[in-house]
């Protein structure tokens, strides 16, 4: 099963443009609605769609630990910064994530890029 892919607001729409070229599961916060949520409103509404939470905002950190230290699922997330990171990066980091990569192995887990 391939992994579905959740944009966090802040995410370049290049990298969107990107991946759906190469066809990946995309599905942006902007698009959902949740343009305006907070951190973890996004992380509960990826989890709730199934869909692994692609972000660039470093803050996820203190959420994803949060919940872990309290013991509450989330499907997961990937990080990369956005100035360590190039667009073309993140791009190929996150096709082979969406292909070859299992939902299960990201639950619960803060993946950062590049691989």
């Amino acid at each position: 099963m391939a992994v579905a892919l959740y944009m966090d607001h802040h995410v370049p729409k290049a990298i969107t443009i990107a991946l759906r070229s190469r066809g990946v599961d995309v599905l942006t916060a902007h698009e959902d609605g949740m343009d305006e949520a907070d951190d973890l409103e996004l992380l509960n509404r990826a989890t709730a769609l199934q869909r692994v939470l692609f972000t660039q905002d470093h803050h996820f950190f203190n959420e994803t630990t949060e919940l872990q230290r309290k013991g509450i699922s989330f499907w997961g997330v990937v990080y990369a910064h956005a100035l360590r990171v190039s667009i073309g990066a993140c791009v190929n980091n996150l096709e082979i994530i969406a292909k070859h990569g299992q939902p299960e192995e990201f639950a619960n887990l803060i993946q950062v890029l590049p691989l």
